[in-house]
């Protein structure tokens, strides 16, 4: 065998580093278990002065606030590091302005050092392109900061703009937005319609508003406060989709982000949500003529109207006038105008009600009438809204929008009253015009009523069915909002730039060199590299890959309100369509880490696209494709036509390793609470059996002896487990000791991880040592379970552990007389090898063999996934062989390309020297 020289642990990341991915970890003394208490190390390692971030998108058009993640080596900064922000480089418009910052810690290394931390910006920081972090020292505060003051009843945050009025009971989240002495908004709550019948569109539906059960101050300034309400839906004695609302107040600031997640707690059969929204009640003080609503519309597109017009009348009030209204600014005395006009002002009608539907992704109306009771008048539409509209006065107003409007539909904004003394903005994320959401399964079983039948139609649909499984109840979903406090009606052009926040919010990223060195997730991306033939190839076709799949959710409209964030599975080349429709083939609901791979690819790349690509990704798996209530809480459903369809409900799908890169990139508060909610799913193994179906002897679960899998059941577990760990959360010590007692007796069996399960001791979290038996399935590491052992080993001394993940890695893509001579028996017929190339490379660097890195090579380019004779273009059809114009590549699914990504990137940053030019 040729040999490279041995790698120990430091070396092995030292040598990654060079290449662009990671500095060193510490390796803990005797090989024991690292501890959760922080402590500062003796020495230190090299770490940055300065970082330079940036805007994803470029200097944003709006100053709101921000918060982002920064990761550092191992043993290079304490805890309680402070750091200094400037704006910008010397020529710039703002550079070098001192930015305050609040900084804080979010991810600890077991030496207790700092591994992650949090920043936050005033939203009337100075906009730069660029930033630059230095740390050491303390940015000076310039910024009033943001004052939180609590009482029994209410919580008020005052940002130095406005303030916001929290209770801690009753059906109001926010009871008043003040800025300066005029109350802007007042009676912010939570709606929603509930209805019986779903078939009988004349069923009326059932009006429920927000009761708040708990308010929690997370973070106290000063630059950011939040602020977190925990409550339910109810209506006399009826409650129902339990909330948590998160807000968002920044020092500087005029505007509340709200963060809004709902769980159902239906089934989905006989109960449905008819609507769901936000509403908010807007004090009108001007007069008719000066009171005025803006919608957005595509792009920059604005409605602009005045309650009461004074355009296009039979008389002429006056130019001064009507430009006056169109720009929104106070109008002259009417004493002043054409007096024609002025004697007939209340002959003008006034439009006291807009709404703004979207009902698809592809088009949205805006209709307006009188008042209640009055007929509607089509006023326009469009394609695609931002989401974002406004009502007041030139003495004050209120903008409201939402997030993913049109690619979350049917969604809907509402105005009401807008010439009375209050008017009504509803934020609706479910819109009531496009009736009752339907929750129901797709079909009545098919008459599969045991296992034997539900696995003959798992061999011809791939769909797991199992009655009483497909259901929706315990799924959530999160959305975010904003509300804007403004002292007039802004202009066009700010309102714009507005809405653009509302769709795209500024979001300030390390550099992908920075993310690398820093020894983050594993060392198992470096920055993009072009620099030979070989790796340029590489690079197109990951490029190709992400490229496609954006534009296939755009022609295939891969949007709506359960669906948006996800991608299909498989397609379906005789119909020229994904295979939507076909049981296990259509929504792929995390299958094979296509979230890893878009998360890698945006670590390496810095890209924006991607980065929202996976964002919104996140956003999805983390809610819908997870129950968060009942007996399945804390488990994930594998891939189907509906995202709850399949009664495969599996820790591969909730793994927290598919939301941790998020998290500690943007410090998501809700991203965090997915992941802590997993520290216990251990329990659901005696809720459930993964392997129900296919179990050949009698079992029943044992809370001392629970049958888990060491692949992708114990993945998602240490997954969870690690980043609890990491943060140092309230069940830290708990994480902690179930992760490392596994680890050490996965070490101690015989055939380490090619054992394939374990019997499992809730109470000691640990396994009973097997007899030596070989089970090795492909999917086993193909959950996250290479980039969670990538990170274990990098952070605590388990030899044994090492030892057995490295002959797993070994020994995938080996000969089955290799795998024999060295487990007892040979893995089978196993697939996926292109996918596992990673494996083999990964044991490669680590112990310093130059054939396995050549092998590496030779199985991602010339195994069972995409190769050189792969086509690597698409085709465009048009109708009428297509319902829409397509580019198609029917050769690409997402199994292959999750796979061929994640190992092409991983390749490239373990064993990249290694590839031929």
């Amino acid at each position: 065998m040729s040999e490279m020289p041995h790698v120990s642990r430091r070396t092995f990341v030292r040598g990654v580093a060079a290449g662009g991915a990671v500095l060193p970890f510490a390796q803990l003394p005797g090989g024991e278990p690292a501890t959760a208490t922080p402590a500062v190390p003796k020495e230190r390692a090299a770490a940055p002065e300065t970082v330079t971030l940036r805007w994803l998108e470029g200097t944003p058009a709006a100053g709101v606030g921000n918060t982002w993640g920064v990761p550092w080596p191992q043993g290079a900064l304490v805890p309680t590091e402070s750091f200094t922000l400037t704006a910008g480089v010397s020529g710039d418009a703002a550079g070098g302005a001192d930015v305050p910052v609040q900084t804080w810690p979010i991810a600890y290394w077991p030496d207790g050092t700092l591994k992650w931390s949090a920043h936050a910006i005033p939203a009337d920081a100075p906009l730069a392109e660029t930033y630059t972090l230095t740390r050491g020292q303390q940015s000076p505060g310039k910024t009033p900061p943001v004052l939180v003051t609590e009482t029994r009843d209410r919580v008020t945050i005052n940002t130095g703009v406005i303030k916001v009025a929290v209770e801690k009971r009753g059906t109001a989240l926010i009871s008043s937005i003040l800025r300066g002495s005029v109350e802007i908004a007042r009676n912010l709550h939570l709606v929603s319609l509930r209805q019986r019948k779903i078939e009988d569109f004349r069923s009326a539906s059932e009006p429920l508003t927000s009761a708040i059960t708990s308010v929690t101050v997370e973070q106290r300034g000063p630059v950011r406060a939040v602020v977190r309400i925990d409550g339910t839906h109810k209506r006399r004695g009826t409650s129902w989709l339990p909330f948590t609302v998160r807000l968002y107040l920044y020092s500087g600031a005029e505007h509340v982000r709200m963060v809004h997640t709902f769980v159902l707690d239906t089934n989905g059969q006989d109960e449905f949500i008819a609507g769901l929204g936000v509403r908010v009640g807007v004090p009108m003080r001007d007069a008719l003529y000066d009171r005025h609503v803006r919608l957005s519309g595509d792009g920059d597109g604005l409605l602009r109207e005045a309650i009461r017009g004074i355009t296009g009348l039979r008389r002429d009030p006056g130019a001064n006038v009507r430009t006056a209204q169109v720009a929104g600014t106070k109008l002259p005395d009417p004493a002043t105008w054409d007096q024609r006009v002025t004697t007939r002002l209340e002959l003008i009608p006034t439009w006291s009600d807009y709404t703004l539907s979207q009902a698809s992704s592809e088009g949205f109306t805006i209709k307006k009438r009188t008042k209640q009771g009055y007929g509607w008048v089509g006023a326009d539409a469009g394609q695609r809204s931002r989401g974002f509209g406004y009502v007041g006065g030139v003495t004050g107003g209120l903008g409201f929008g939402m997030r993913d409007f049109w690619q979350r539909h049917p969604s809907q904004l509402d105005i009401r009253g807008a010439a009375t003394d209050e008017a009504e903005a509803t934020v609706w994320m479910w819109s009531p015009e496009a009736g009752p959401m339907d929750t129901r399964f797709y079909h009545d079983g098919l008459g599969q009523d045991t296992y034997p039948e539900q696995l003959e139609g798992l061999n011809i649909t791939y769909e797991d069915y199992e009655p009483g499984f497909g259901t929706p109840y315990g799924i959530a979903r999160t959305t975010e909002l904003t509300f804007w406090a403004l002292a007039a009606t802004p202009p066009a052009a700010e309102l714009a730039a507005l809405a653009r926040t509302v769709s795209t919010p500024p979001q300030i990223a390390a550099p992908p060199a920075h993310l690398a060195a820093s020894g983050a997730f594993g060392g198992l991306f470096a920055p993009v590299d072009r620099s030979t033939p070989a790796r340029a190839t590489i690079e197109d076709r990951l490029d190709f890959l992400f490229d496609y799949y954006r534009n296939q959710r755009e022609q295939r409209h891969w949007y709506g309100f359960w669906n948006y964030g996800d991608i299909m599975h498989t397609p379906d080349p005789d119909r020229h369509v994904w295979r939507y429709d076909v049981g296990g083939y259509a929504w792929d609901n995390s299958e094979l880490s296509p979230d890893l791979w878009l998360w890698l690819a945006y670590l390496r790349s810095g890209r924006a696209d991607i980065f929202r690509f996976a964002e919104a990704m996140t956003r999805h798996t983390g809610e819908v494709d997870v129950y968060h209530l009942g007996k399945w809480a804390g488990l994930g459903t594998r891939h189907g036509v509906l995202h709850w369809a399949d009664s495969a409900k599996q820790q591969r799908i909730s793994t927290a390793a598919y939301r941790r890169i998020y998290y500690f990139l943007t410090a998501d508060e809700r991203c965090g609470d997915l992941m802590r909610e997993l520290v216990d799913s251990d329990q659901t193994f005696l809720a459930l059996d993964p392997l129900r179906k296919i179990r050949t002897e009698p079992y029943t679960p044992d809370p001392h002896a629970l049958s888990i899998g060491l692949g992708t059941d114990w993945s998602g577990l240490a997954a969870a487990w690690l980043t609890e760990w990491e943060r140092r959360g309230p069940k830290a010590g708990i994480a902690e000791k179930k992760l490392l007692a596994t680890m050490r007796t996965i070490a101690r069996m015989p055939n380490g991880f090619v054992t394939g399960s374990g019997l499992y001791d809730l109470d000691t979290a640990e396994f009973a040592v097997a007899a030596k038996t070989v089970s090795v399935s492909h999917l086993s590491a193909m959950f996250g379970q290479v980039e969670i052992c990538a990170e274990l080993i990098g952070l605590v001394d388990v030899p044994g552990f090492e030892q057995a993940w490295l002959q797993y890695c070994r020994l995938f893509n080996a000969t089955k007389a290799e795998q024999a001579a060295e487990t007892g028996a040979d893995f089978g017929n196993l697939i996926l090898k292109q996918g596992h190339s990673r494996l083999t490379a990964y044991a490669a660097v680590r112990l310093g063999d130059a054939a396995l890195a050549a092998r590496a090579w030779k199985e991602f380019t010339g195994t069972d996934g995409y190769t050189d004779a792969s086509p690597w273009r698409t085709t465009h059809l048009e109708g009428p062989e297509v319902l829409n114009p397509v580019d198609e590549a029917s050769w690409v699914d997402t199994n292959t390309t999750a796979l061929y990504g994640l190992a092409a990137i991983q390749n490239l940053a373990l064993i990249g020297d290694q590839l031929s030019s």
